[in-house]
């Protein structure tokens, strides 16, 4: 007992010892710390703003989505540390050196929830949204979008995870974050608490990211706000999402004159 108060003492001791230095602003776990954050959300924005005009062309043409699919979880089953290693005499040791093979991979798990999220919208939800005068970028982003974004922020969450965890691997690259921590202070020299100190704080920040898309989906579903996460049939989910869409529908075209045409389905 007595040798396990030591250790996490000792971890602890140096975890806040090394936490930063003024002087010295690259040296430190805050800096580590902070580039982890950056080449994760970085990563994990670029895919999201590849995956949804590439999910929507998808959804738009159907035969295109089996070959985009099957050319993403190609570029999925190659290893991260080829693709670093492959990147590096075209960025050299910057940020992009990761941040193009993470996005990739982030990509691959977007990109199937947006298709299914868009997929799933009710054809007389679109309908309404025709009658009441709504345009093909005005449908989506009022109608389409809302009915997809539980979804979408579903694969958002796992992509996140993944990626921060993946982050750390750039860390053979001269990258890597926390990563750094872990392989080079840690293993290389064979001393637990940068080890420890890098695992933890990669894991507290995947789950800190995992709550912030929580919340961020329960602002922009507030019609799910009284089921539990996962709970209910997936026939009330289905009837909230219709609701949801048609409710946002009437607000968005509230104040035109198409807003007060009913369709066959209301009169």
């Amino acid at each position: 007992m007595g040798a396990a108060w030591d250790w996490t003492t000792g971890v602890l001791d140096w975890g806040v010892s090394n936490w930063s230095y003024p002087g010295e602003p690259d040296r430190g776990i805050l800096p580590r710390l902070t580039e982890h954050m950056r080449l994760a959300y970085l990563s994990i924005l670029i895919g999201l703003a590849l995956a949804v005009p590439l999910g929507l062309a998808c959804v738009r043409w159907k035969p295109l989505y089996p070959p985009v699919l099957t050319g993403v979880n190609v570029l999925y089953a190659v290893p991260s540390i080829a693709l670093f290693f492959l990147m590096l005499p075209y960025t050299g040791f910057s940020d992009w050196t990761a941040v193009v093979p993470l996005a990739l991979y982030t990509l691959v798990i977007l990109l199937p929830n947006v298709v299914d999220g868009l997929r799933q919208v009710p054809d007389h939800v679109r309908q309404a949204a025709v009658a009441m005068g709504f345009g093909p970028l005005r449908r989506l982003v009022f109608v389409e979008m809302p009915v997809a974004v539980p979804v979408i922020i579903a694969g958002l969450r796992v992509a996140s995870v993944a990626t921060i965890s993946m982050v750390s691997v750039a860390s053979l690259v001269g990258l890597g974050g926390l990563g750094q921590l872990i392989l080079s202070e840690g293993f290389r020299r064979q001393f637990d608490a940068p080890i420890v100190v890098g695992v933890l704080l990669t894991v507290l920040l995947a789950f800190v990211t995992d709550a912030l898309l929580v919340l961020a989906q329960r602002r922009l579903t507030p019609w799910a706000r009284g089921d539990d996460a996962g709970g209910g049939s997936g026939r009330d989910r289905r009837a909230a999402a219709r609701a949801s869409a048609k409710a946002a529908a009437a607000r968005a075209g509230a104040g035109t004159p198409d807003a007060d045409r009913t369709t066959p389905a209301e009169r």
